[in-house]
């Protein structure tokens, strides 16, 4: 049943574009807030988890590597000083 006053006509429409405008500003707000996240992510540069296990794997091995070395070089430095010092003893007859 219709009210027969217009005013209340009136108001029930004002009320009525007034709940669809607040509803065209959320969701343009939810959308406008969407891209400026967008934006601010874009720049970042994420790696996937392949990549980064990929990069690990790589980087142990490559410290693995680099202890060998060391003793190695070590070994190497220890033998290199007992051959100076044998040589600089003078030599017995």
């Amino acid at each position: 049943m219709q009210s027969q006053n217009p005013m209340i006509a009136d108001f029930v429409k004002l009320a009525n574009a007034a709940a669809g405008t607040f509803a065209g500003m959320t969701r343009e707000a939810r959308g406008q807030a969407r891209e400026r996240l967008r934006e601010a992510l874009g720049g970042v540069d994420f790696v996937s988890r392949e990549e980064f296990d990929a990069l690990k794997d790589l980087a142990a091995a490559a410290r693995e590597k680099a202890e060998v070395l060391e003793a190695r070089l070590m070994a190497l430095e220890a033998k290199l000083a007992s051959s100076t010092n044998q040589s600089d003893q003078p030599a017995s007859f």
